[in-house]
């Protein structure tokens, strides 16, 4: 998978490419990258990539020429390019998962007050927003978007190390625990010390269960529960100490 990202500054890129998992699997082929300066192609002595917007208003938006130029140069069509903007749709596991199946994604980072709605209108076929914040920098969105996208790819993690991570089926993962068995007079549940495959396998989805339920009962409604979940969570919410959707009026999902 090649990730083309349009930026006005690279070197807080560069080094993300360079480091860990993402430097091991541009070594094995399975990713490749370029980093375009958009002031590159900015006509004027001066690299100008900034304006004030029309009709007035706080801040300086990105030209159109430079960043119109930048992408004419890499040669979008057939790409997906994304724009990371507080603006546009939930990024999401989902998303990420169909990024992942691109051959190419171009990404462009804005600054400022964003980019013109030109640019948007010609090249863009995703506006993607990380969160419900505003960032200084279009290059951290950008990253985060990178990395969700190409753990994903085939060979670059585990695939087993996927299938119990957060948001995978709907729930969060499950509290984890390596040695010492003791740490500051914390012990490991008893049950991660047993041996015994099933029962730890049940622990597990129990404790996903209580985390989602805890920190994003949002995700819990309309989620697909099997027998064995449904009845784990019943017991969870009789438990009290919840707030939110199912202490509020609400039920476990029906089974569909």
């Amino acid at each position: 998978m090649n990730f083309t990202i349009l930026t006005l500054f690279p070197e807080i890129l560069e080094g993300y490419f360079k480091s860990s998992i993402m430097a091991k699997s541009i070594e094995k082929g399975l990713v490749s990258y370029r980093l375009v300066n958009i002031r590159d192609y900015a006509t004027d002595r001066h690299h100008k990539c900034d304006d004030a917007p029309f009709g007035g208003g706080a801040g300086m938006l990105m030209l159109p020429e430079p960043l119109s130029l930048a992408l004419d140069s890499v040669g979008v069509a057939g790409a997906r390019t994304v724009f990371v903007t507080p603006s546009g749709r939930p990024f999401d596991q989902p998303l990420a998962r169909e990024f992942a199946a691109e051959t190419d994604l171009v990404i462009v980072c804005g600054r400022y007050e964003g980019i013109d709605q030109r640019v948007i209108d010609r090249y863009v076929d995703d506006e993607v927003s990380v969160g419900d914040y505003v960032l200084s920098s279009g290059e951290v969105a950008a990253l985060a978007v990178v990395d969700a996208t190409y753990r994903l790819l085939e060979g670059v993690i585990n695939g087993e190390s996927l299938v119990s991570e957060s948001f995978e089926d709907g729930l969060l993962e499950y509290p984890q625990y390596t040695r010492p068995e003791v740490f500051r007079d914390a012990k490991v549940p008893e049950i991660l010390l047993s041996g015994h495959h099933e029962n730890i396998r049940k622990w597990r989805l129990r404790e996903r269960l209580k985390k989602t339920l805890k920190v994003r009962p949002d995700l819990m409604e309309g989620l697909e529960l099997n027998d064995e979940a449904r009845k784990l969570l019943k017991d969870i919410v009789s438990e009290g100490g919840y707030h939110g959707f199912y202490t509020d009026g609400g039920s476990v999902p029906e089974k569909s």
